[in-house]
């Protein structure tokens, strides 16, 4: 009774942080109501036994994704009135998409509902000796090695994009100029001015 009781809690806290991400109209409210939505996603993995996926969830979405997120919105100068206006050119098209990506989701909830083989669907309910974490962890540095190293080694792209995005030339920016100073000479540094002496009456 509890479980069902979490479960639709955290599922119309999901549903509501989805929303507030889309109709936010700060950026940082929307990657807060985020970080609200992976949290809420992360309950209900643990409610469905996977505490491995919820605790990767947590820690590398909102620990770490997030954050860059944040860093990316907070020190790029985004022009969000302009990235509005052409909201309502393509929301017939997003709408069409959601309808679509509705009618999957029914399409999959019917399909387990009516499927002849429920019992396969039961989770066991006696223990194990191995935890998930411990499986997991075994297939993923042997047989999924290299492609773990791959996406390692994209994130690692995505926060050196990051950075070259905030170090780019912006309007009203003081910069320094590392070169510019060490070749600059004595002339451009001292100038001497001949100022005629003032004779007196």
């Amino acid at each position: 009774m509890l479980i069902n009781i979490l479960f639709y809690v955290f599922s119309a806290t999901l549903i509501g942080a989805a929303l507030g991400v889309v109709l936010a109209r700060n950026s940082v409210h929307s990657a807060m109501f985020l970080v609200l939505a992976f949290f809420t996603s992360s309950g209900l993995w643990l409610l469905m036994g996977a505490e491995f996926l919820a605790i990767v969830l947590v820690l590398v979405y909102v620990g770490a994704v997030m954050v860059l997120f944040l860093f990316v919105v907070m020190m790029l100068d985004i022009n969000t009135a302009q990235m509005r206006e052409g909201f309502t050119r393509y929301a017939p098209l997003g709408l069409v998409i959601a309808l679509i990506m509705i009618a999957e989701i029914a399409y999959v909830v019917y399909y387990r509902h009516l499927d002849l083989n429920a019992e396969l669907l039961v989770a066991p309910t006696t223990a194990v000796a191995v935890s998930n974490t411990k499986s997991l962890g075994a297939v993923l540095y042997t047989q999924y090695a290299y492609p773990f190293q791959l996406a390692a080694v994209l994130l690692l792209i995505a926060i050196v994009a990051a950075i070259t995005l905030t170090m780019r030339a912006r309007p009203n920016l003081k910069k320094q100029d590392i070169s510019a100073q060490v070749a600059v000479g004595k002339a451009d540094r001292l100038q001497i001015v001949q100022v005629a002496s003032e004779k007196r009456p």
